[in-house]
């Protein structure tokens, strides 16, 4: 994909347990190219499939960093031979992998620890952490509502802003340290269940977000059984007509051209 710069593409748009462990939706992660760095979001089960399936192919080896924002297994599992295709089997020092401290610190890391010293370099993430990958700055403003360290993360490459709002429970704060020209929701619940066991926001919750954002383009993702059959497709353009924002479901396979959002100025 050497012609395409700046475009987001969703290899897998599957979430939770049973969608995953069914592959109703693929659990692949999200590929993501700004300013001609190539990052890999949150490689689940699939990925490196989905990779090389992709079309046009998208290469690992082609890789400039892997981030993972928490370390549950739709979010992980594909993480080390991803690392190992981004480093060419381990023959090249070359990426950085961004993760969390207790996806690496524990007594069950998610990574081995020979991948680790593969790559270039390993920089944990924090709250109001702040990273660069050359003209690419990301932060990881809070920390969120989940059951493991789990980071959101919000992106800035020149005239490109955009968020990525992952597995959380709501909480009003991700509006304001969220607040993007466009924004990726993991919308995993239709409707709350109730309890606070299950942090995941759902469709309601994604609703009070991109009122409170207003940002030019809404993208859903990571849908869980509930959300898929309520036909994502059809509740994107719901929410479009009630909050005014372009609101898309994303597909897997789906890929967005970000350049087309740059007139839009914040």
């Amino acid at each position: 994909m050497k012609d395409t710069k700046n475009f987001i593409k969703f290899l897998g748009t599957g979430g939770a347990r049973y969608v995953v462990s069914r592959q109703l939706r693929s659990s692949a992660g999200t590929w993501l190219n700004l300013k001609g760095k190539n990052i890999l979001i949150d490689p689940g089960p699939g990925t490196l499939v989905h990779c090389y399936a992709s079309r046009p192919k998208l290469d690992p080896a082609n890789l400039d960093a892997i981030i993972l924002t928490h370390r549950h297994l739709d979010h992980s599992s594909d993480l080390n031979v991803l690392i190992e295709a981004m480093t060419g089997g381990r023959l090249k020092k070359r990426g950085v992998l961004f993760i969390p401290s207790d996806a690496v610190n524990c007594d069950e890391p998610v990574v081995f620890k020979y991948l680790l010293e593969a790559v270039e370099r390993v920089e944990i993430l924090r709250e109001g952490g702040q990273y660069s990958l050359g003209e690419v700055s990301f932060f990881t403003p809070v920390i969120h509502k989940h059951s493991v360290e789990t980071y959101g993360l919000k992106f800035e490459a020149g005239d490109l802003d955009l968020s990525l709002i992952v597995d959380t429970a709501f909480f009003p704060e991700l509006i304001e340290h969220y607040k993007s020209k466009i924004i990726i929701l993991n919308v995993v619940l239709f409707k709350h269940p109730g309890g606070d066991n299950v942090e995941h926001l759902d469709l309601d919750n994604c609703k009070e977000i991109i009122r409170g954002i207003k940002p030019e383009l809404a993208l859903l993702t990571h849908f869980g059984l509930t959300m898929l059959k309520n036909k994502p497709w059809l509740l994107a353009e719901e929410i479009s007509r009630e909050t005014g924002v372009e609101v898309k479901a994303a597909g897997d396979g789906m890929m967005i051209k970000l350049d087309n959002y740059l007139k839009y100025k914040r």
